[in-house]
């Protein structure tokens, strides 16, 4: 099921159970995890974009092999708060994958989660290379780490 908000999300959530935060690029997709306890998003690794069976294949995949009990993916908004058509895709692969999955799946405002992960990998003086390889996973820890500070505050 989609939900939403955060508040329908967590409704449906077992007491304990990590979560995975997805970033998701026109060529790539980030995938972030959270601890059993939700209390802190670790960035994973990126799928590289195929064709949709696939890339839901490697995430359903990381899924099971993790016991994951929900997915968060980001919603990319304009900074005016509308959703353009990137927004949409997003909501469509939402779609696509909740025909697959009976893990919940709700969505997290990523505006500046791209810029604010650029950001700590400069500041951790990583190089271009590097940052090109792990920003779309570090981008999907910051998704996932936004959605589990707000968890913390519906506790």
């Amino acid at each position: 099921m989609i939900f939403q908000t955060a508040e329908e999300f967590v409704a449906t959530l077992p007491r304990a159970g990590a979560l995975a935060g997805l970033d998701l690029g026109t060529k790539t997709i980030g995938v972030a995890v959270s601890d059993g306890l939700r209390s802190v998003a670790t960035p994973l690794s990126t799928i590289r974009r195929e064709k949709f069976t696939l890339d839901a294949q490697a995430l359903l995949k990381i899924a099971d092999e993790r016991a994951l009990v929900g997915l968060v993916l980001g919603l990319p908004r304009n900074m005016d708060g509308t959703e353009g058509p990137r927004a949409q895709s997003t909501r469509a692969f939402a779609r696509n994958l909740e025909r697959l999955t009976p893990l919940p799946i709700t969505f997290w405002d990523e505006r500046l989660s791209t810029v604010a992960a650029e950001r700590a990998l400069l500041e951790a003086d990583t190089s271009r290379k590097r940052r090109a390889e792990v920003i779309d996973h570090v981008a999907a820890g910051y998704i996932l780490q936004g959605l589990l500070d707000r968890l913390r505050h519906l506790g």
